[in-house]
Formats: structure tokens, sequence, C-alpha cells
């Protein structure tokens, strides 16, 4: 497994591993403590694993969360998604940047998404499964939405809105978000 810095958001990192394809199909390792750890992560920190199921053109975030933030690995496990990662940390290198994954279900690729990051993603194929490692509890409390479609961000969505949450499709724009955070 290789793990390469994403040279738009400070911190975070894409873990590549290498799947063992054969007749039978592949096999492959999605998680090491000893890469995570080589790059300054705690392994033992993620505390919760999640998945999510979308079929094509559907759009999930962008979330974030107040507070203390929270940290996560997401992975494809199954079909392609379009993945984005957007720095909101003020005091970070990278603030406001921007970074863009296809994540798929056949390099099982992982992204690592910094505390304080947004968090988006857009199935491309006709079912796509995400897995979430997260490093606290969720709390629902927490939550804080930013419009996808928010022409500050400009995020470059391949296809389509299909679907979406209503808290997605009723979201602040970016430029709200951050007047209520620093108020």
């Amino acid at each position: 497994m290789k793990a390469t810095q994403v040279p738009e958001i400070a911190g975070a990192y894409l873990f590549e591993p290498t799947p063992h394809a054969d007749e039978r199909g592949f096999f492959c390792r999605t998680f090491d403590a000893e890469v995570v750890r080589s790059v300054g992560l705690d392994p033992a920190a993620f505390v919760q694993d999640s998945v999510s199921r979308s079929v094509r053109g559907v759009l999930r975030g962008l979330h974030l969360r107040s507070g203390a933030g929270e940290a996560k690995l997401v992975r494809c496990s199954y079909g392609e998604i379009f993945d984005v990662v957007v720095d909101l940390r003020a005091d970070s290198p990278t603030y406001l940047g921007r970074a863009f994954f296809e994540l798929s279900g056949r390099t099982q690729a992982t992204v690592y998404v910094p505390a304080g990051c947004a968090h988006g993603f857009q199935s491309l194929t006709e079912t796509s499964d995400v897995s979430y490692r997260i490093d606290r509890p969720h709390d629902p409390a927490e939550d804080v939405t930013i419009a996808f479609d928010d022409p500050e961000l400009a995020i470059p969505w391949p296809l389509p809105v299909t679907s979406t949450s209503a808290r997605d499709r009723g979201a602040p724009s970016l430029a709200e978000v951050l007047k209520h955070r620093e108020g």
C-alpha cells in the first residue's frame, strides 16, 4: 500500500493498495495500520465505520462537522464515484483548496479527509458503495452542509444530479457557512 500526500489539501492523503486479481476476482488490503502510522496518523483514532449506497447521478455533500470536526477515511468499495474535498480550515496553508478524485471498487484507493474539510461525492455508476471510517462518533447536532452547486466552489460534477437529500438541496452557500463559523 502506497500513501501519497494530496498537494491541494494540507494533511490529506491518498492510500493506494495493490489489488491481487486472478480468475476468482481480487483480494486487497484496504487498511494498514503501519502505513497509516507512517504518515503521522493514529490508526486507533478511527472509532466508527459506515457505508452508503447510491445510484448513478446521486450526489451527497458537501458535508463537514462543527466543533472539533471529523477526520475520515473514504473509499469506494463497489462502483465508482467522483470524490471532492474542500479545505475549510482558516489556518491551513491550503485554505479553500479543492481536490478531486475518482475512487472505484477496482482500485480500492482511500482518501484521508482531515478534520475541518468538507467532503462530498457523486455516484458515477449504477450502484456505488462508499465506506467511511471516522475518528469520532457521529453527532447530528454538529452536521454542517454547504451547497454542492455553489459558484464560488465551481466543482465540476461530471454528471447531472439525479437525486440528493432535502438537506443537501437546501444547503447554504460557502460564504454563509463561513460567515456563521466566524460569527
